[in-house]
């Protein structure tokens, strides 16, 4: 293989991946182009809609992990803290108890978890990981659960690891930790944040 060639699958293999979390380049990122080029006329169409200020979109993404260990161990508290920076670009702050609970042994104040909230490109360049290529690592993946959604065009997914994004080694990872992901979008009601997401490439189960 030629030089220039070697140069030209780098620049391709480049291209096809979406960015990493904290990028400093200026591109936009590319599933928003696909947004905005693509599914805004499409979705125009399909819900004839008279402007496209009303086309539903993407609001926020927001990832959380639930950490009950963390009362007892603030090593699990911190290796959480930085497995959602690895894979997010952006520190998370962290959940607290609001009231005590005897049985659970839980005091109002103590850190049950952590959430980051994602909005702009670092929300386009992880949704855009996380779709094409977090839930395809998942094994024996069908599909997510096309019930996820609240009723006001919100969807909400469950990662059982966190080694399912690329950025994250697995050898050097303290336990295997579950996440949830939170999209919050513009839509009307579900069937107009299913069809946003679906065109986005959320991969629903079929039932």
């Amino acid at each position: 293989m030629t030089k220039a060639k070697v140069q030209q699958k780098k620049q391709d293999t480049k291209q096809a991946a979406p960015k990493a979390p904290g990028t400093k380049s200026e591109e936009t990122p590319r599933m928003l182009v696909s947004y905005r080029d693509k599914i805004v006329p499409q979705m125009t169409k399909e819900f004839e809609y008279e402007n496209v200020m009303q086309v539903p979109r993407v609001a926020k993404v927001t990832v959380n992990v639930g950490i009950g260990e963390a009362k007892d161990n603030d090593k699990a508290l911190d290796a959480a803290v930085g497995d959602v920076v690895t894979i997010t670009g952006q520190k998370p702050a962290l959940i607290k108890a609001r009231k005590s609970v005897a049985a659970f042994k839980l005091r109002a104040g103590q850190t049950v978890g952590i959430k980051t909230t994602l909005r702009g490109r670092r929300m386009w360049y992880f949704l855009d990981k996380l779709l094409n290529v977090a839930l395809p690592r998942i094994r024996d993946f069908r599909g997510v659960n096309p019930d996820g959604f609240d009723g006001r065009g919100n969807y909400t997914l469950g990662l059982r690891e966190q080694v399912v994004f690329p950025e994250i080694d697995y050898d050097k990872i303290d336990k295997l930790r579950g996440l949830e992901v939170s999209i919050t979008t513009t839509a009307r009601n579900d069937d107009e944040a299913r069809s946003l997401l679906t065109r986005l490439g959320m991969p629903f189960r079929k039932r």
